[in-house]
């Protein structure tokens, strides 16, 4: 089996490399929902002919959502769980746009987060049905268009998708050492508004009201909440306010991040973050916190060392380096880890400079990576 899929891959090289170049030509910020919907019709047609249902969950504000399920999946549940994102950080109006290959690489906007991923989720299943496995497998792949602003959106799909599953596979970008993920933190975004009393700076007194001033004073004690020895993170990160340098500030806002390894750690955060926010200390301003986003920890648990196990084992026999990886940053599979399964992450081809106009993908890795991934998934056919 190993070498039958070894084989497709390596005469379908062309047409990933292809497929990963069209879906990075076609911009799929988040925010571009016309975008988001190319890149999944792009993957609708690439599955074309596969013994695969693919249905499209239409969304308002964000970019559509793709289900894919194999015939085995389609009649009940249990299996196996792939979830990858259509969207990526870069707008409609980004300078870092288009697609380019050297010997060792190939570059451009997504390349690594995570289009790679999706072609290696794609080419897997591909490459599956060609040997005659895919149907015995079964399997749902959730491609959603809202991950990089907090799947808001498609939170609650893969909740529902990952109750009825036995494991998860997230096709985010491979460690550069050959690691996937095991665990991550879970994280906190939030938004700080603080309002005062305009004035001009000249006649200002001593009950000058600025929420400037009120926003440095919570700056200080957010700042204060980090706990590097408890793997507590906490950062102001952009700070707005103001109209002029002879004015007192009758507004300012901040935008605040904190990660956490614990949920205990996240919930006691969250308290005194809330103590903060309620704590005045310049008299006349008021201060309103909005939670914008999180998600839980992704614990490494017993479940999810036994999946990586199972998953190193194939690596092995693939003659693949693999380790297992904390990652600090979030992804879907901080959600599907609520649903009490196994699941690793970072199942993706390797790369880096993801967020960045330096964003590239090690071009050898994606062959590699979509061959343990169909390998794997083969392991689950019935």
């Amino acid at each position: 089996m190993d070498n039958l899929l070894r084989s497709y891959l390596a005469n379908h090289h062309g047409q990933m490399f292809a497929l990963l170049k069209k879906m990075v030509l076609i911009n799929s910020g988040s925010h571009n929902k016309s975008g988001v919907d190319a890149v999944g019709r792009v993957v609708a047609g690439a599955l074309a002919g596969c013994d695969l249902a693919v249905e499209a969950i239409e969304t308002d504000a964000t970019g559509n959502q793709l289900v894919v399920r194999t015939p085995c999946r389609s009649s009940g549940a249990g299996g196996v769980m792939l979830v990858g994102h259509m969207d990526t950080v870069f707008p409609a109006d980004t300078a870092f746009t288009g697609y380019r290959e050297d010997d060792t690489r190939a570059y451009g906007p997504g390349v690594i987060d995570m289009k790679g991923g999706l072609v290696a989720g794609i080419y897997a299943l591909k490459a599956l049905g060609a040997v005659g496995r895919l149907s015995r497998i079964p399997l749902v792949f959730i491609l959603n268009g809202d991950e990089e602003i907090g799947s808001g959106n498609s939170r609650a799909l893969i909740l529902r998708e990952a109750g009825k599953s036995d494991c998860a596979f997230v096709l985010e970008a491979g460690g550069l050492n050959g690691e996937v993920v095991t665990s991550r933190k879970g994280n906190l975004s939030a938004r700080l508004s603080i309002t005062g009393r305009a004035g001009h700076a000249a006649f200002a007194g001593a009950d000058k009201a600025s929420a400037i001033l009120e926003l440095a004073h919570k700056t200080l004690a957010i700042e204060a909440l980090n706990d590097p020895t408890r793997g507590i993170s906490a950062n102001v990160g952009t700070v707005t306010g103001g109209i002029g340098p002879n004015s007192v500030a009758e507004r300012a806002e901040a935008r605040l991040d904190f990660r956490f390894n614990r949920p205990e750690d996240g919930q006691a955060l969250k308290t005194r973050l809330e103590r903060i926010v309620a704590d005045t200390r310049v008299a006349g301003t008021a201060a309103v916190l909005e939670i914008i986003s999180g998600r839980p920890p992704m614990p490494a648990g017993d479940a999810n060392r036994r999946l990586y196990t199972r998953v190193q084992k194939i690596a092995g026999r693939l003659g693949l380096a693999l380790s297992p990886e904390h990652r600090p940053g979030v992804s879907d599979a901080n959600t599907i880890a609520q649903a009490g399964i196994p699941v690793l992450d970072g199942m993706g081809p390797v790369g880096g400079g993801d967020h960045s106009a330096d964003e590239y993908m090690l071009k050898a890795s994606l062959s590699e990576r979509t061959l343990l991934l169909a390998c794997v998934l083969a392991d689950f056919a019935d």
